[in-house]
Formats: structure tokens, sequence, C-alpha cells
């Protein structure tokens, strides 16, 4: 359908590292070169190194292509453990059935291969892609094999591929020697906004699209080389999403709006949060079912203490003493950090009126409570249990520390789904998150009739302090 759409022979931003779309950048063209100029030369060891997505393999790909007709190639990207496996490995893929036997066997059979190609003028290429997850002593066998050689040349040409952790790890003394080999380092850098737009210019002519009209807006394709940070992959990712968007909505023009949306769509970091207070909270999928349909009401945004400063200036609070507004970070659940007292802090009143005494749940942007609501500092209950407080639904319970909505809902009703945790928001309107409960505040249960008379799925109203 979206091949159709779009006119396309086939999928322009793919995830296989097809040597077909390289866009060969001043960077990648540099490395490329290097890596045939090092080969053709016999220097025996080359490294090409980079960041994750930059388009290693790709590069890789497209060099052993080149080469296939002067000689044999071998690339090995499998996870490797033990040197023995390493020979294993390699000598699976130049086509030795038998593996078996010690490790000096295995090095024999190697070295009659070398000696066969080099007899019919041929060379072996092995690229080892990854190497940054190899040990040591993996990295030391192949130092060893740049031992087969004659009076004249190098029997085998290895390429070393990988993250900048690759490059860590050559420098550390234990390598040394391996290192002194590597004459060559080649490495890639990220693409620059032309080149991102010409990249993408590029895997599109490559999959067959053909037209005058650019499928990307100019706008679109700068917040892409933005946010993608040059890396192919990243781009490869962005596109993808954009023209699958698109191409559902029938839009005829990928535009900066769709990019945003895509943006959106690959954001991991409200799943993180979510994980977090999953961890913290044993009950948070039973709570979470009680704010789905007002999950953006329900969700508690502000990440910094300028947005609590704000929170507070809107609500007329003005903070005195050692109280303090909590200083929060990205995906810090709020903490309690005001304890009710006898003397509550006082409201200036903007229009000139009379100051009035400001209940406590005004330090957390709820003006409409009343003194009444709460109980005193010294009549605050200091444990967990609940059980002990009789059901009344006229007056409700007192919060006590450290509890959840769900241990209330399950202790008081013996049942805590989409119901009756819909009918308590219900009843105790200034809940704005579920999740943090203030301790000493009153909490209304409703009685038996109450949840009779609701509807099982019944809309939860948002509340207007997360509204503001």
């Amino acid at each position: 359908m979206l091949l159709d759409y779009y006119g396309l022979r086939e999928q322009p931003f793919g995830a296989t590292p097809d040597s077909r779309y390289l866009f060969e950048s001043e960077t990648h063209r540099e490395a490329l070169g290097s890596i045939l100029y090092g080969i053709e030369a016999g220097r025996g060891f080359i490294a090409l190194i980079a960041k994750p997505g930059m388009g290693k393999t790709t590069l890789l790909f497209r060099s052993l292509s080149q080469l296939r007709e002067k000689g044999r190639t071998v690339f090995l990207f499998q996870t490797i453990s033990t040197p023995l496996d390493f020979l294993r490995t390699l000598l699976a893929d130049l086509g030795v059935r038998d593996l078996h036997g010690s490790f000096f066997e295995l090095q024999s059979k190697l070295n009659e291969i070398l000696l066969d190609q080099a007899r019919r003028g041929e060379r072996l290429v092995v690229v080892i892609d990854e190497t940054q997850n190899l040990d040591d002593s993996v990295l030391e066998l192949i130092r060893m094999l740049s031992n087969f050689e004659t009076a004249q040349e190098k029997l085998i040409q290895i390429v070393l591929s990988g993250q900048p952790q690759l490059a860590r790890k050559l420098a550390s003394p234990s390598l040394v020697q391996l290192r002194q080999r590597i004459s060559i380092i080649a490495h890639l850098r990220a693409f620059s906004a032309d080149e991102t737009a010409e990249y993408v210019k590029h895997r599109l002519w490559v999959a067959g699209y053909v037209s005058d009209k650019a499928l990307f807006s100019p706008a679109a394709v700068r917040l892409i080389a933005e946010h993608s940070e040059g890396i192919p992959r990243n781009i490869n990712n962005l596109c993808f999403n954009a023209l699958s968007l698109c191409c559902a909505a029938k839009r005829p023009v990928i535009d900066a709006d769709t990019i945003r949306e895509v943006i959106a769509d690959l954001d991991l970091d409200p799943l993180m949060d979510e994980s977090t207070s999953a961890a913290q909270h044993p009950s948070h999928r039973t709570v979470s079912d009680f704010s789905f349909r007002t999950r953006k009401a329900w969700t508690w945004i502000p990440t910094a203490t300028v947005a609590t400063a704000v929170l507070l200036a809107l609500s007329g609070v003005r903070v005195q003493g050692n109280v303090k507004a909590p200083v929060l970070s990205a995906g810090t659940k709020l903490q309690n950090s005001y304890a009710p007292s006898a003397d509550p802090v006082p409201v200036s009143s903007r229009d000139g009126a009379n100051p009035t005494k400001a209940a406590p749940g005004a330090l957390n942007g709820d003006t409409s409570v009343t003194p009444a609501d709460r109980q005193t500092g010294d009549s605050l209950p200091t444990d967990n249990r609940i059980d002990d407080q009789p059901l009344d639904p006229s007056s409700g319970i007192l919060v006590p520390p450290g509890v959840t909505l769900y241990q209330i809902c399950a202790e008081k009703l013996k049942s805590c789904h989409s119901k009756e945790l819909n009918e308590i928001h219900r009843l105790n309107p200034w809940l704005v998150n579920p999740d943090h409960l203030e301790s000493g505040r009153k909490l209304r249960i409703p009685s038996p009739q109450e949840l009779a008379g609701s509807a099982p799925e019944a809309a939860v109203a948002t509340p207007a302090s997360a509204q503001r």
C-alpha cells in the first residue's frame, strides 16, 4: 500500500545494510577510500570506528562488494567469546566442514588455506563487525593472525569495525601490540543539514521515487536533520514512520507537523516515567485504570522548580519560614514536603481584601480546601493502619502516611476496580494525582448505595486543578 501510494519500487528507509543505498557523503567517501586503499596496499590491519547508526556495516558491505573479484572475503558479526570459537567461526565461513581438533590443529588448517590462496594469487579479507564486544583474548588471537605472511606480503587482511568503545579498548596497555599493527584508522562523522537533505533524496531515488515535487517539505527535512543529529539510522526511522503516517492519512506531502508527530511517537521518556512509577507503586496498573480516560488531566507535569513556583504563584500562596518548594527532576514523584500545623500560612489578597488563613492544601495548588478538611498535626495518623477507622461516607477517613489509594480502596471496599475508583474521585475532586495522597487529608469513601447507583465505566471528571 505504501509503495503504491508514493510510486516506489521498494522501501527506501529499510533497516537492513543494503550497500545500494549507501550515500557517499564526504566522510563516508573518505572512509571507503581509506579501507580500499589499505587493503590494496596490504597493510594488514585497518580500523573503522564510528558511533552506532552511522552506516558502518553498509559501508563495509560496499567495500567487500568491490573486493570480491580480487580475492576472498569473510564477514564476521556473531558474538564470539573465546579464541577457539573465533577460529572455528572463521574456518566455517571459509568452507571448512571438519571443525574438530585442538587450537593448534585449527590454526594449521587456516595456514593451509592461506598458503593455497597465496599460490593462486588471491588475498583473504576478513571484516569483523562490532569488534568492541570481543574479549581481549580474542583480540590477541586476531593480532596473531597477522603473522600469517610470506616474505613479500601478508596472507590475510583484517578490518576491525566498531563503536567508540573500540578506540578505548585499542588504547589500553594490554593491547598495545595490536594497536601498533593498525596502520589506517577511518571514522565517520554525522551528516550536516545539507547532507541530510541529500541523503533523504538519494534513498528515495534509489527506491524509485520520480517526481518534480519534493516528498518532504524543506521545514520537515530541517526538523529531521535537527532531531536525528545527522545519524543515518535515526533519519531512516523518522522518515519511515513519516511515510507510513502520511500514507494512512492520505497526505500528499510530509510536512514539519508530521515529523513532530513522529518524534512524539518515538519518544521513550514518557514510557520510562511510567516504568519508574510502576516499580515504585505495585498497584499502579489498577490505579491507572481509574485515570486512563482522563490521562492527560491526571498526569503531574511539573518537572522543575520553576513549574512548582508558577503553581504557587497562581494559587496566591506566599511561602514563609522554612517551608520550601520541592526541587523536582524529570520523572521524580512529588513528595509530601509539608506537614500540617496549627498555624497555617496566611494568603495575601491580590484585590486588597482582608488576608485569610490558608489551608495546608494550598501549598499543593488547592485553594478550595478549608481548615475543617484537615486535622492538626497533633491528630495526624502516625502509622499506616486504616482498618481501625470506621467507614463513614459523610465525613470520610483520614489518610495515614505512606498509603496508596489502592490500599484504602481494597481495605474499605474489599474491591478496587474502575467503578470504585471512579466513584472515589467523584467524591474527592481535590484528588489530582491518585498515586500521591496527602497524609492527614480527609478522603470520602462511597457507600454501598452510592456504588450501586454509579455506572461501572463512568467517565472521570477532570479536576479543576489539573485544568489550570
